[in-house]
Order: structure tokens, then sequence, then C-alpha cells
């Protein structure tokens, strides 16, 4: 019997678990209040949902050995678009949801064999509303989240924003396959290879110049508008960011504009973003999300109503972030009942209900303790603060 968890599995200790719960509980609340509702998308779905009309590539997905192709969500913004457009259509727009779950990661491990990652996710979609006001209400909503999660400023949050309309302008006078060279280039940040492309010496300046154009959205904005003029999306960006301007100064969340920034899986058009912060050892996404109409859209749904934007937080990341800010299942105040010679299990039972009526914790001691020196010596191995001795 194999003594190991699969790679890429975890096995959580109360503790880790009880502070999910914790964090996943915060979330919620703030879900609640905004007016979603909360669905429970399956974790396992076919591999045409999976792949979001291709947007998330087959490597990404853990296969199941079925009759026919599915596999395990690698996300669930895919599960929920369909219910959204399917058993949910009928429902008016806007549409709010919500959900929390378990997804499933397919990579290559650094000597070459599969690994499957398990992660908790935390996450809302908002159906049937087109740019800008979705977005506003998206990033206000996660503004909202990530102050109940009480980040501190040695996490140094920033949220990195972009969005597929600027990528699209900067493309704009290239073709095929430099098309695609270039644009995987800028993402990357890879200025070697757009070197290699050999390009005119003024296309390979203009891509410069974009690469390094990134940082404070109203300054980068400004940039933009001079290179390509009036356009609609630098118009809803600049409105965009005149309100969350405040929301993040108010939370000491930094905001940046990068106009080459795209996320790993294509499954966005439109605004794309990640909250990041600052760990002991290196920088940690703990949120992404954007706008992914054509993904609605493959759902079957038509005209207004093929619109969607969301976000999700890693809740397994957060914990490990915030371990030292939140206080865990050692402070609760928790009752150990335990008992000598002249008392007995039953009677000790019968006092365990006696705090549980009370909505105190309390653990009963299943054998007797020769003294109650002996059942003080117990207190920390059960988990307990408090002791209540039953000796006659």
């Amino acid at each position: 019997m194999a003594l190991q968890p699969a790679a890429g599995a975890r096995d959580l200790n109360p503790q880790q678990v009880e502070l999910n719960q914790k964090l996943s509980q915060r979330l919620a609340e703030v879900y609640r209040l905004w007016g979603y509702d909360e669905v429970s998308p399956p974790r396992v779905e076919r591999l045409e949902t999976l792949k979001a009309g291709g947007a998330i590539a087959s490597q990404d997905i853990v296969r199941l050995v079925a009759d026919e192709p599915l596999g395990l969500r690698p996300e669930m913004t895919a599960s929920i678009a369909r219910a959204a457009c399917t058993r949910l259509r009928q429902r008016p727009r806007p549409l709010r949801l919500w959900a929390a779950g378990t997804i499933f990661e397919s990579r290559t491990a650094d000597e070459g064999s599969l690994c499957i990652e398990e992660n908790l996710q935390s996450g809302v979609e908002l159906f049937g509303v087109e740019p800008i006001n979705a977005e506003m209400e998206l990033l206000s909503l996660l503004f909202s989240a990530v102050e109940t999660l009480e980040l501190s400023q040695r996490h140094q949050p920033r949220l990195l924003v972009g969005h597929t309309a600027l990528m699209d302008l900067i493309m704009l006078p290239f073709q095929n396959d430099l098309r695609e060279k270039i644009r995987t280039a800028l993402i990357h940040y890879d200025r070697l290879a757009l070197e290699n492309l050999k390009l005119p010496n003024d296309q390979f300046a203009r891509l410069l110049h974009h690469l390094e154009c990134r940082g404070e959205p109203l300054d980068v904005l400004e940039r933009l508008s001079g290179l390509f003029g009036p356009q609609q999306a630098l118009n809803n960006l600049q409105r965009l960011f005149e309100q969350m301007g405040p929301l993040a100064a108010d939370q000491g969340i930094d905001l940046q504009l990068d106009p080459t920034f795209q996320p790993h899986f294509e499954l966005y058009t439109g605004l794309v973003f990640q909250l990041v912060c600052q760990s002991d050892a290196a920088p940690v996404v703990i949120a992404r999300g954007g706008r992914y109409d054509n993904l609605v859209a493959r759902c079957g749904a038509k005209g207004l109503q093929a619109a969607g934007v969301g976000f999700s937080f890693a809740i397994d990341d957060i914990r490990e972030l915030l371990t030292k800010e939140i206080k865990a299942s050692e402070a609760v105040e928790s009752t150990l009942v335990a008992y000598g010679e002249q008392a007995t299990l039953e009677h000790a039972l019968k006092r365990q209900r006696h705090w549980h009526k009370q909505g105190q914790r309390a653990v009963v001691e299943l054998e007797a303790c020769r003294d109650r020196e002996d059942a003080f010596s117990r207190l920390a191995d059960r988990g307990c603060s408090t002791l209540d001795w039953l000796d006659h």
C-alpha cells in the first residue's frame, strides 16, 4: 500500500482545513451581500466543456478513463457558464453566481513525470452585462472581498490589469505567424526573442516601447492615447481606474496597467487581471479574472446575454500567505472533560452534553485518569485549554 499522496496532492492538517474554511466563509459572506447566489458545478465534466472552446489546452486537463471523454475541472468558469446558458438560461440577467470547490491542474514535473495539482478555489461570475458596467461591479466586489482577508503592507498587494483590446492594437501592423511570435515575446517579456525576429528598426523600437509601457494606469492610458488616438477600450479603462483608484488606495493596493499582460489560459476577451502578493519567498497570485464573452457565446447564449465576467481566489495560496495573521484552532476555547476512579465515562458524556448545549466546544477523555494532575497533563495533547474534572 502506498503511504504517500499522489504527486501534487496534499494531506491538509486540521489547522489548514480550519483556515481554509475561515477564508472561504469570509469570502462567501461578501458574495452574498452583493446579491450573488451559490452554485456547485461538477468536478467531472466533458472534455469539450473543460477546454472552453480551445481556450484551455488539453495538457492542462486531468483526463479520466471512461466510456466518453471526461476530465477533472482545471477551473470552474466553463462549467458555470454552461449551466448559466442551459439550466439557468430562463433566469433574468444580470445573473450573479458564486462557487467554491477543488480544481485539478495537470502539469509536467521537472523530472518529466505527470503531476496533478489540487487546489481550493472560491469565486464569482456575472452574466449578461456588457462593458464597462460589469467590470466596475466586479472589481468593486473584488476589493470588498480582499478587505475581509486583512492583507498587511508586508504583502505588497498589486493588481495587475491588462486588456485584450490593447494587445490587438499593438498587433495591428503585423500579420499571420509573425503576429503570434511577437505576441508571445511581449507576453513573456522576452526582448531577445523580439531581437531575433529581425524587424525594421522603427517597428522594433515601437515594440520595445510597448514592452516598457506599464505602471500607473492613468499615466499609461495617456501614453497609449497619444499612440493610438481615441479608442473605446481606452475610454472604458479610464472610467474604470478613476473608480477603482480610491478603493485601491484605501486598502494599500498598488494598481498597475500592462498592455502586454495576458493570462495563461486564453479564456478572456477583454479585461484581464491578477492580484499579486509578496510572500516570504516569492510573489504569489491570490486572485485572477476577467471578461469571457466568447466562452458564453460558445455555450449557446445570444445577443446581449453572451456576456460574462468573473474572478477566483486561490484559497490554499492565501492560507499560506496569511498563516501568521489568522488565529487557528489552537486559539479556540475548548474544555477537556476528564474523570477519575470515582466517576464513569457515562458521567463524562453527560457533562459533555451540558457544555455542548451552551455552544462550548468540549472533548471527553475516554479513559479514566489517575488524578487531577494526570488530567491536566493531557490538556495540550487534546487541544484543550480548560479542564472539567469529575471524580465523584
